[in-house]
């Protein structure tokens, strides 16, 4: 009966969060940092003069979104300088317009919130920032307009100087981009591969339409993680296969100094449109395609493709020359690597959406064990479906 009684005090109390240690130690750092900047500036600027107000209370909830949750669209840089700034331009126009107190702060809140809409910069501090200027006594109504500049956008742009330095000095992206690059690369309006099934972008929008509500987290954060969320179901169902287990072991190679017609007769010889490129320590260093090759021959159109090739991949018996003579040269230097004990499912968005045919393996070391190709995932993901089904 007694713990009957306490039940729905714990449905009430919110679930743990999710995030660890360090990063509450982070947030809490920042408000400190950015509040005792923030006035120690403003006080600076504004001089000793006791009437001066050097920081108000609406910062202090600021600080909590800027440095606590910097993803949230409520905390980007023109939420928190468009929405303080509309809010106190309201405040103070319905303290000079509305004699009775609680009346005007009651339409400043509304009005703010209104305007904040209008120009998409909802910051939920703002709302404090129109009744400080209602309900902040003869000092702040014998400011005026001015308390829209000082303090209120001069705190507000401390305050936002801060977060940018301290939330990317302590590995948080701010401010947060909101949408993500979905340019194709062959320049179609078809969307990645990975979003044509499961969960597409039409579906996201749809709901979000019927939910109708504000929410504290971008549509692009939204997708991201509703995305991860399926990749880490997919993974589970998987059985957590590995690179190891599907990768090609005998796997050709070329080094840094290989001359090009060398290297061009492995992939004729071993049918392959890459190798990986390593050092003597067999540490992937890049990747050389026939693509690469074909790039740096000038071939445009199919005339001339013959002779411009063997041009590329003749030797030049020169000591000193600017014509491209070893694997080298022509590589491309950021390629991406798998992990011998990581799951294929890490793999299929690298080879779907950013279209990468061939992935070499390492081990612990960073040494090369094993090639990836597409028909290697393709295989493992068909046999996967197979074992499903029966």
């Amino acid at each position: 009966m007694v713990q009957s009684k306490w039940q729905w005090l714990l449905r009430i109390f919110p679930a743990p969060g999710s995030v660890d240690r360090y990063e509450k130690m982070r947030a809490c750092s920042g408000a400190l940092f950015g509040l005792v900047l923030t006035g120690l500036t403003t006080y600076i600027l504004l001089g000793k003069d006791v009437h001066a107000m050097w920081l108000i209370a609406p910062m202090g909830a600021s600080s909590v979104l800027l440095f606590a949750v910097p993803a949230s669209p409520l905390a980007q840089p023109w939420s928190i300088m468009g929405g303080n700034i509309i809010a106190a331009i309201i405040g103070v126009t319905c303290a000079k317009m509305v004699g009775e107190p609680i009346l005007a702060a009651g339409l400043a809140a509304a009005l703010a919130i209104a305007g904040m809409f209008v120009f998409r910069c909802i910051h939920p501090p703002s709302g404090a920032v129109a009744l400080t200027a209602v309900l902040g006594g003869p000092a702040v109504h014998a400011m005026g307009y001015s308390f829209v500049l000082i303090p209120v956008a001069l705190n507000s742009l401390l305050l936002l100087l801060t977060a940018l330095f301290f939330n990317n000095a302590t590995g948080r992206r701010y401010p947060h981009v909101t949408q993500p690059d979905r340019t194709s690369k062959h320049n179609t309006t078809d969307v990645a591969p990975t979003e044509r099934i499961g969960i597409t972008p039409s579906d996201l929008d749809t709901v979000l339409t019927r939910y109708n509500q504000v929410l504290d987290i971008s549509r692009a954060d939204l997708e991201s993680i509703m995305l991860q969320t399926e990749m880490q179901a997919y993974r589970r169902r998987m059985g957590e296969v590995k690179c190891a287990s599907i990768m090609s072991k005998d796997v050709v190679s070329v080094e840094f100094g290989t001359e090009l017609a060398e290297a061009w007769a492995q992939f004729q010889s071993h049918d392959l449109t890459a190798l990986p490129v390593i050092d003597r320590g067999r540490r992937v260093i890049g990747i050389v395609t026939k693509a690469d090759f074909l790039h740096h021959a000038e071939i445009e159109l199919h005339e001339g493709l013959g002779q411009r090739l063997t041009n590329l991949l003749r030797p030049s018996q020169l000591t000193h020359t600017e014509k491209h003579e070893v694997v080298g040269q022509i590589m491309t230097k950021e390629v991406y690597t798998a992990d011998a004990n990581q799951s294929i499912v890490d793999l299929v968005p690298l080879m779907s959406d950013s279209e990468v045919h061939q992935m070499p393996v390492i081990d612990g070391q960073g040494r090369l064990v094993g090639m990836i190709s597409q028909t290697d995932m393709i295989a493992a993901l068909f046999e996967h479906g197979l074992a499903e089904g029966s």
